[in-house]
C-alpha cells in the first residue's frame, strides 16, 4: 500500500514537472515580430528585439547552462569568476560554523530553561526581546565588531539558528511526562543522569524539529547575507550574475539553493524519525 502510494505520488510529481517545463518552454519561445532595424543597432540589442525573442531564457537553455557548471564545478579564474561547487562549499562551510555554534549554545540553555522555571523565567525577557530581531539587521554590528565578512556572515548565522533550537529545546523538555521524572526520582537517580536517560530521549524529536527549523532559516539568511558581504558564496553568485545580467545563472542559482536546502532539511528529518518512537 504505501509502496504503491509512493509510485503514484512519483507519477504525480513528473507529469506535474513535465507540465511545468512544457509551460516553460512556451512561454519563452520566440513569438514575436522580427523588428527592423539597423544591422549595428540589432546587435547593440541582440537577439531579444531583433528576433522576437523572450528576454527570460527557455529551460533547454538553462539545462544546457547548467551542465557546463556541472561538468566544471570546482574551476577558479579570479575572484569574480569561480565555479558554481567552490561557490557552495563556501556556503555550506558558513552555514554548518555558525549553526554548530547555535547547537553548542541552544541545547545546553534550553535544558536548563526547561529544567528550571526559575530560570524561564529570568530568562524569558531576553529572549522575548532579542528574538524578533532581524538576523541581518546584526550584520552592520557584527563588520563594525568582527571586521571580517566572513566571520560576520558565520555570527548572522548563529544569531538566526540560535532561538528556534533554544525554544523547542526549552518546551520539550518541560513537557517531559512528570510520571517518568518522577519515577526516576523514586529510583533515585540523579540529576545529571536524569537528564541523559529520561528527559534527553524524550524531548529529542523537539528538539532536532527546532534544528530542523533552524537550519531552513540559517540557509535561507546565508544567502541574503552574503548578498551583502561580497566575496564568496553562493548569495554574491546571485548578486554578481544579476549585475552581470546573466539570468540564465540566476535561475541555476535559484535551483540549486533549494536543492541544497531540501537535502540539509532531509538529513535532519531522517535523524527526527530514528528518535522518535510510539508510545
Amino acid at each position: 500500500m504505501t509502496k504503491s502510494l509512493r509510485l503514484r505520488a512519483a507519477v504525480v510529481s513528473l507529469l506535474l514537472f513535465g507540465g511545468f517545463i512544457a509551460s516553460w518552454h512556451l512561454a519563452t519561445r520566440s513569438s514575436g515580430e522580427v523588428a527592423k532595424m539597423s544591422p549595428e543597432y540589432a546587435a547593440l540589442m541582440g537577439a531579444t528585439a531583433t528576433q522576437g525573442k523572450s528576454a527570460m531564457p527557455g529551460p533547454f537553455e538553462v539545462g544546457a547552462k547548467l551542465w557546463e557548471h556541472i561538468k566544471r564545478p570546482f574551476y577558479d579564474n579570479g575572484p569574480n569568476d569561480k565555479g558554481l561547487g567552490i561557490q557552495l562549499g563556501y556556503s555550506i562551510a558558513r552555514v554548518m560554523t555558525g549553526y554548530l555554534l547555535a547547537v553548542a549554545v541552544a541545547i545546553p540553555l534550553g535544558f536548563l530553561i526547561g529544567m528550571s522555571p526559575l530560570m524561564n523565567k529570568a530568562l524569558d525577557p531576553f529572549i522575548q526581546v532579542l528574538k524578533p530581531i532581524s538576523p541581518l539587521a546584526w550584520m552592520p554590528l557584527a563588520l563594525y565588531t568582527i571586521k571580517d565578512s566572513s566571520l560576520s556572515a558565520i555570527f548572522v548565522i548563529f544569531i538566526c539558528s540560535v532561538w528556534p533550537m533554544l525554544l523547542n529545546t526549552a518546551f520539550g523538555v518541560a513537557s517531559v511526562r512528570k510520571e517518568w521524572i518522577n519515577v526516576a526520582r523514586t529510583l533515585e537517580v540523579g540529576t545529571v543522569r536524569r537528564a541523559f536517560t529520561v528527559i534527553l530521549p524524550a524531548a529529542a524529536p523537539t528538539i532536532l524539529t527546532g534544528m530542523r527549523i533552524s537550519i531552513g532559516i540559517a540557509w535561507l539568511v546565508i544567502v541574503a547575507a552574503e548578498m551583502l558581504v561580497g566575496g564568496t558564496g553562493i548569495g554574491y553568485f546571485v548578486w554578481n550574475e544579476w549585475n552581470n545580467l546573466s539570468i540564465v545563472n540566476v535561475i541555476i542559482a535559484i535551483l540549486l539553493i533549494g536543492v541544497v536546502g531540501m537535502l540539509l532539511d532531509q538529513v535532519l528529518a531522517r535523524f527526527t524519525r530514528m528518535v522518535t518512537f510510539p508510545e
